[in-house]
């Protein structure tokens, strides 16, 4: 019993000096309760801490920062964005609450006709945009058990 009270203290007090040693720049930015610019959108949109998952996404509003009324505004969104030549891709939450997420739309936003077209539905945290060829967007995803990839003609 003594022996596992004196590894405990010493692994205690080695991540407390690993934890120090770690450089500030490294931490992760997390969003706070003020309206940030959206990296990958050419200083387009502005996002705001909507929900925090615990140990999971953060679901944020979305503003265009021209001031521009937008359709954006009526929904939450995941973190990520990726810019391609007919618009942002982004992920639209269907639901808030834990138990009903992963549960996303995967949308194409148009910011010249401010439009929102759904291209597809993913049930999952781990996705990315793994290919374009002209009209084609092929989507793969990772469950943490299995995978696959979704086409998508634009």
């Amino acid at each position: 019993g003594l022996l596992f009270i004196g590894l405990t203290f010493l692994f205690s007090k080695l991540s407390q000096l690993i934890t120090r040693l770690k450089p500030e720049g490294k931490r992760e930015t997390q969003l706070k309760s003020d309206w940030e610019t959206v990296p990958n959108t050419h200083s387009l949109l502005e996002a705001k801490l909507e929900k925090q998952i615990l140990f999971g996404p953060v679901g944020v509003r979305l503003r265009r920062m021209d001031g521009v009324p937008t359709v954006l505004g009526e929904h939450v969104f995941g973190k990520k964005v990726k810019e391609i030549e007919e618009g942002l891709i982004l992920e639209k939450w269907n639901s808030l609450e834990a138990s009903g997420l992963p549960d996303f739309d995967i949308c194409l936003y148009d910011p010249e006709k401010d439009s929102l077209q759904v291209l597809t539905q993913i049930s999952c945290f781990d996705w990315h945009l793994a290919e374009k060829n002209e009209k084609k967007l092929t989507f793969k995803w990772f469950d943490g058990t299995q995978g696959g990839e979704q086409l998508v003609q634009l």
